[in-house]
């Protein structure tokens, strides 16, 4: 979505609440899409024939705040359970996220990693740049595996760096947002010397400079020294030979995650470096990863970061896991703020539908018609999974329309079973979801739809376009006045 460049207003518009759908829960942008698409199309026939845009809105905005309310008494909270259940039910929403992806084939190992990896966090932040995600080639996708602390690819490195250990227990970390090399003069520098034997003292003074800087680093007593500026080859084999493992030209993002991690704190300088200020882990080791080698923190004291290092076949098969990974931890991390839940599979969409067209029966007038079009629309969300699975979606509508007929709400819970063709109780066969999602999903698309039935008239500049509605300067378009190639109606050039 972030590099699809839309111009029309109200293709843009869909984009922008898929958009907002991803920052705000993490899931459910196709789903947002297809509603307001689907709104769309049942508010088409209306204004068609004179109907007044406003009426449209206003009963469409009733019927969302109803479907909204509807959703909150039909959720469930999974507050209260024990870690174990906990751990269980967040699985149980990560796996229905992964179903409609492209790892759903593995549903059931991604979506424990998922939930593991929520759990490591701070659960008062529950910030989601605290997981890194690391993309190695080669392999099956169950060699991904998570490491409880921080894992990056080997930085760029000098000839030094295999005389280094690549094995500690519980070392000191210093983390340095500082050059460790050693550093020439400007090439405009202008020095003047009135004794030739001073040249030897300046040439000197930078490298006590660097040595100086060095010596500070192995004093303070860190085994592990990592930087985001460049630690050069004197550095390095300056290191090796005392048994200090180093790591220059590390990203912002693994350095702030380490330091999270680990305890450290950044330092600009080497100067009085105090026990305080160093991180410590339980097991720091350097370990092959496919054809990459990855640097791994691991068993770290405050660690409220983990690391998925995913493998795959094909760098755009990683990529796409990588991306339904990303809405499987979304979804973990909301179930824990929000611990609501509603079935899913279609089963809250045909509940919803049901309870609009019940409540439409109860008004006087065009409003009636208007809610039940936006019941209607709310059933495309079961007839889109039947369609992507393969079945027919006008009968498994009718099993699913006579289930939630029933009273009492015996059948509020059924959904579509993609397995058998079928429906399903959706709540029994954990096939859930937050139910902030669908709040979320049902508001953007309700108020996209109103923003485009308000528009009263697209208006467009006819002069700057052909007989064929295409640009002039595009090709085959007209160019200049009365299709001549010339000038057009402004005075022309001097000539």
């Amino acid at each position: 979505m972030k590099l699809l460049d839309i111009v029309h207003p109200a293709a843009k518009s869909l984009v922008d609440i898929a958009r907002s759908q991803d920052s705000e829960v993490g899931d459910g942008t196709t789903t947002v899409v297809i509603l307001a698409g689907e709104f769309l199309r049942e508010c088409k026939p209306f204004v068609e024939d004179g109907v007044h845009p406003q009426n449209i809105i206003k009963y469409f905005r009733e019927a969302a705040q109803m479907a909204i309310a509807r959703v909150r008494e039909l959720s469930v909270s999974i507050e209260g359970k024990d870690a174990a259940d906990k751990r269980e039910l967040l699985k149980k929403c990560a796996m229905t996220t992964l179903s409609s992806k492209l790892v759903g084939g593995e549903k059931d190992f991604f979506g424990q990693m998922c939930v593991d990896a929520v759990m490591h966090l701070d659960q008062d932040l529950l910030d989601p740049r605290m997981i890194g995600i690391k993309k190695v080639m080669g392999g099956s996708m169950r060699e991904s595996f998570l490491v409880d602390g921080v894992a990056f690819k080997k930085t760029f490195a000098y000839a030094g760096f295999e005389q280094q250990p690549k094995y500690f227990e519980n070392p000191k970390v210093l983390a340095l947002n500082l050059e460790l090399e050693l550093k020439s003069e400007k090439d405009n520098a202008e020095v003047r010397l009135s004794d030739p034997a001073k040249y030897q003292e300046i040439v000197d003074a930078e490298w006590n400079i660097i040595y100086d800087k060095l010596e500070k680093c192995v004093a303070s007593g860190a085994k592990i020294i990592l930087s985001r500026l460049a630690i050069g080859d004197l550095a390095t084999q300056y290191f090796a030979d005392r048994g200090v493992f180093c790591a220059g030209r590390v990203t912002e993002e693994d350095l702030l995650r380490v330091t999270k991690a680990t305890g450290a704190r950044t330092q600009t300088t080497v100067n009085d470096v105090t026990p305080e200020q160093l991180g410590t882990c339980e097991v720091f080791e350097e370990r092959q990863v496919g054809n990459e080698r990855f640097n791994l923190f691991r068993g770290c004291p405050g660690s409220k970061t983990c690391t998925m290092v995913l493998r795959g076949g094909a760098e755009q098969f990683i990529e796409e896991a990588a991306r339904s990974l990303n809405d499987a931890i979304e979804i973990v991390r909301r179930a824990v703020k929000n611990a609501a839940i509603v079935p899913g599979g279609g089963a809250i969409d045909m509940e919803l539908s049901r309870h609009l067209r019940d409540h439409a029966r109860g008004i006087a007038g065009k409003g009636q018609l208007f809610i039940n079009a936006f019941a209607r629309a709310l059933e495309v969300i079961p007839r889109q999974l039947c369609d992507n699975s393969g079945f027919d979606a006008t009968d498994v509508l009718n099993k699913l329309r006579q289930k939630h007929a029933l009273g009492d709400g015996e059948g509020a819970n059924f959904g579509v079973d993609v397995n058998t063709g079928g429906v399903i109780d959706a709540y029994e066969a954990f096939i859930w979801e937050p139910a902030l999602v669908k709040i979320n999903a049902i508001g953007a698309a309700c108020e996209a739809t109103c923003l485009i039935l308000s528009i009263d008239e697209t208006v467009r500049n006819p002069r700057s376009e052909g007989a064929d509605g295409q640009p002039i300067h595009a090709p085959g378009g007209r160019g200049g006045r009365g299709g001549r190639g010339g000038r057009g109606r402004g005075r022309g050039m001097r000539r």
